[in-house]
C-alpha cells in the first residue's frame, strides 16, 4: 500500500492524547504532540503493548505493559536505544488526518 490514508478527524485526538488505526490490518499509533500528529507501529518491541494505549509525555510514549519508553517523532526506543519502531508520515487535509504508509 502507498499513499495516504484518511485515518481519522483531526478534531478525534486531542494534544496530548493518542489512538490507535488501521491500515491493512496493522496497527499505527497516532499522537498529537502540541498540535503535530505522529504516527508509528502500534506493537511495542520489547512484549508486543499498544503503544497507542500508553501514556503520553511531550513527545515520549510510556508502553502500557512493561514501560518501555518511546520517542514518537522518531521510533526510537529510550529504555533500548538499539529498538526503534517504524515511523509514518502524517498530513492534516481539511479536517481529516491521513497517514502514508
Amino acid at each position: 500500500m502507498a499513499g495516504f490514508v484518511s485515518v481519522v478527524k483531526v478534531s478525534d485526538i486531542p494534544p496530548g492524547q493518542s489512538k490507535t488505526v488501521y491500515i491493512g490490518g496493522k496497527g499505527i499509533a497516532v499522537f498529537n504532540v502540541d498540535g503535530t500528529f505522529y504516527a508509528i507501529d502500534d506493537t511495542c518491541l520489547h512484549r508486543g503493548g499498544p503503544l497507542g494505549e500508553g501514556e503520553l509525555e511531550g513527545n515520549v510514549v510510556t508502553c502500557p505493559w512493561h514501560g518501555w519508553q518511546y520517542d514518537v517523532k522518531t521510533g526510537a526506543s529510550i529504555t533500548n536505544p538499539a529498538a526503534k519502531v517504524s515511523c509514518y508520515q502524517t498530513e492534516v487535509d481539511g479536517e481529516d488526518l491521513r497517514i502514508s504508509c
